[in-house]
């Protein structure tokens, strides 16, 4: 059975930080070759766990591409891959010799792919910057703000790898595609704020309807809502209610044990009282007791879970979310193909020589490999 749907691309990754290595772990499990770049000493804060997860499935090859062969030696590979991935700040490639006009006249069917935050174009552009500036930029950090609170920050999972990984990925296949059939490779821009910006597009809808305000902990979705919100439990655990429908919402005031014509769900002035009883009934039992009431309910209530506890509980083992590969939990390939499943690989070290052997090309040692 073929080893995913990317089997037979291969790509190039370039050692960086944020949304590029995730987008090499997710396309790796999805049966692409991607051979990753390293700096010799380079990124040492990686821990055998951490190449065990984030950096699985690829083929480290050291090189220092201040050294003429070594960029050479790149060029090689770049002649014989499909995509190149890469993260660093707009002009940094092009000053070593290896921007997207060297390396598209060297392959002309290549991708090259160019994660950052502000993009290639902008006033921005050359600032630094992580992922909380990033959303805050596009406004997605002032959406999930409390009253009186500065706004939560979401790990970085919001810019690095929703607006920045997923659309890198999707611009990779979406662009390889594209040279299958017409034999031209292009560069693909995924700045993390473009990613952000059309992943807040249902709210610019709303707002541009008049339905949304466009204030923090004001609306359905934002915490505003007492079936949409999270609650603490008697044992400090918490759960999390979605009841957003009304068949839902009925549900969830049947587990709660409340009347079902005890409140008018989308008046939102009675909201304040609703939050206040909410809030005094979750607390008479525990967590994980509100789990079990609502087992079997459409009441979209759930269990907050830690990492850990996620890993391990019934419905995610059922599921097989989560493997555990050499003893490290992980996360399983996603999304799932009935024909090509994806799978989980070692990572290697090799020298680009034993590399492009591989793939049946020869080193011509002036940076013109021979296929």
């Amino acid at each position: 059975m073929p080893a995913g749907p990317l089997s037979g691309i291969r790509l190039i990754e370039m050692d960086a930080i944020g949304p590029v290595p995730l987008c090499g772990m997710i396309l790796s499990g999805l049966g692409a070759e991607i051979v990753r770049i390293s700096r010799p000493g380079g990124q040492q804060a990686w821990s055998d766990v951490g190449e065990a997860v984030l950096l699985r499935g690829r083929t480290k090859v050291s090189l220092n591409l201040k050294d003429e062969a070594d960029r050479a030696m790149l060029l090689d590979l770049v002649e014989q891959a499909d995509g190149l991935i890469e993260g660093a700040r707009p002009g940094v490639m092009e000053r070593l010799g290896l921007g997207p006009e060297v390396c598209l006249a060297r392959n002309p069917r290549l991708v090259y792919g160019r994660a950052t935050g502000w993009g290639q174009e902008g006033p921005l552009r050359l600032t630094a910057g992580h992922d909380i500036n990033y959303i805050a930029m596009t406004g997605a950090l002032h959406a999930i703000a409390q009253p009186g609170f500065p706004p939560t920050v979401p790990l970085n999972l919001i810019g690095d790898y929703a607006g920045g990984t997923m659309f890198l990925a999707l611009g990779m296949v979406s662009a390889i595609l594209s040279a299958k059939t017409t034999g031209k490779g292009q560069v693909v821009d995924a700045a993390m704020v473009d990613g952000v910006a059309n992943l807040l597009s249902l709210f610019h809808a709303l707002i541009a309807t008049g339905t949304w305000q466009d204030e923090p902990a004001s609306n359905l979705l934002d915490g505003s809502a007492p079936f949409y919100r999270c609650y603490v439990c008697k044992d400090g655990g918490h759960v999390a209610v979605g009841a957003l429908e009304p068949q839902f919402y009925a549900q969830l005031l049947a587990g709660l044990e409340i009347p079902s014509d005890r409140y008018d769900q989308n008046d939102r002035a009675q909201w304040p009282e609703m939050l206040s009883d909410f809030t005094k009934i979750f607390l008479t039992r525990t967590r994980d007791d509100w789990e079990t009431t609502f087992t079997g309910s459409d009441a979209c209530v759930s269990p907050v879970l830690s990492m850990s506890e996620a890993m391990v509980h019934p419905a995610n083992t059922a599921r097989g979310v989560f493997i555990e590969p050499g003893g490290t939990a992980q996360a399983a390939p996603a999304p799932r193909f009935s024909a090509t499943p994806g799978q989980i690989s070692k990572s290697l070290t090799m020298s680009a020589a034993d590399v492009l052997a591989a793939w049946g090309a020869q080193v011509s040692g002036t940076g013109n490999s021979l296929s």
